[in-house]
């Protein structure tokens, strides 16, 4: 009753393509030899001023976008600071205050 049903395997036969032969002319053709594409950082410069400029507008943005979140960090540390540096002054005040209230009773 709980046993469960497995389906049946696929049937998938892997369809070969063999080339058809090309026959042999006694005449050999100089076909032009593929350019190989520019390997690392060279197949990503720009080609067109258009995309420098948007490469450049691209860069800007982004310096921009971490520099606001750094800002943003920096003015919550700020902000801590502030916090913490005021509830301890506060901390300090109540705890001169309790201890003379003891020492005058």
């Amino acid at each position: 009753m709980l046993k469960p049903k497995y389906p049946a395997p696929d049937t998938y036969a892997p369809v070969t393509v063999h080339p058809a032969p090309v026959p042999a002319t006694g005449q050999q053709e100089n076909a032009p030899v593929p350019v190989a594409a520019p390997a690392g950082l060279a197949a990503l410069a720009p080609k067109t001023p258009g995309a420098a400029v948007a490469l450049a507008a691209g860069g800007v943005a982004g310096v921009l976008a971490l520099a606001s979140v750094a800002v943003s960090l920096l003015l919550a540390v700020a902000v801590t600071a502030v916090a913490l540096s005021i509830s301890a002054v506060v901390v300090l005040f109540l705890i001169r205050a309790l201890r003379q209230e003891f020492t005058n009773h």
